[in-house]
């Protein structure tokens, strides 16, 4: 039975994985037809956010069936509760990227980035893109040191989103209301999927070292399997 139950987070630790890797072509492939208006790209994103919400379920589904058979406790239970919680978190990745395809399809033939802001926010989408391979990975290999870099990449997006405000707010501005809104809210789909990456580099790091002020600073903890 114990390995039946080991086979089983294993096999959660790759669903969660499957999961990062599909969150990773959304937010690369939306933020490309953001930035080109390309409407079949924004199409592929939209569409494929069901299959993302199907395997989160799936997957909780599993992590459910897990605690009411296997009655996990201590470490077990953690990691079997913080995988349900990685999932949720995977999951609004994934929506965000979606609303970012929308906007892009709403815009079309229009370009969805308003004047004056294309650097920045293909900037964003670049750092978006790399916070979900490096989740991706953190979550297949629990290298703490992943879990530092995406913090990192979160900070240089919150100082872009910072900036867009700065800029639809300011003297200079010329952006009709439409614009205004769509900068605001693609800034806020950037800066919320990279919270979510944060929030379970978080969660995976407190369950290799036990300690939630750690954010990967501290390298010198085996990986061993965290979910």
């Amino acid at each position: 039975m114990r390995e039946v139950f080991h086979q089983s987070l294993e096999d959660v630790q790759s669903r969660l994985v499957e999961i990062a890797d599909l969150v990773a072509v959304a937010i690369d492939r939306a933020t490309r037809a953001f930035g080109t208006s390309d409407v079949s790209l924004a199409e592929e994103v939209i569409e494929a956010d069901a299959v993302i919400d199907e395997k989160a379920i799936a997957l909780d589904e599993l992590a459910i069936e897990i605690l009411a058979r296997q009655q996990p406790v201590a470490r077990d239970l953690r990691i079997v509760v913080t995988a349900l919680r990685v999932s949720a978190s995977l999951e609004r990745m994934g929506d965000m990227a979606e609303h970012i395809a929308q906007l892009a399809r709403s815009r079309f033939p229009e370009r969805a980035i308003p004047r004056g802001l294309k650097g920045t926010f293909t900037r964003m989408g670049e750092l978006d893109v790399e916070v979900a391979r490096k989740l991706a990975e953190l979550l297949r290999t629990q290298d703490l040191r992943i879990a530092e870099a995406i913090r990192d990449a979160d900070d240089d997006i919150d100082e872009l989103h910072v900036s867009v405000f700065e800029k639809v707010l300011g003297d200079s501005w010329k952006g009709e209301a439409t614009a205004t809104v769509d900068a605001t809210l693609a800034s806020r789909y950037h800066e919320r999927f990279a919270d979510h990456a944060v929030s379970v580099a978080k969660k995976v790091v407190y369950l290799a070292t036990g300690d939630w002020a750690n954010d990967g600073e501290d390298t010198t903890v085996e990986h061993a399997p965290v979910v």
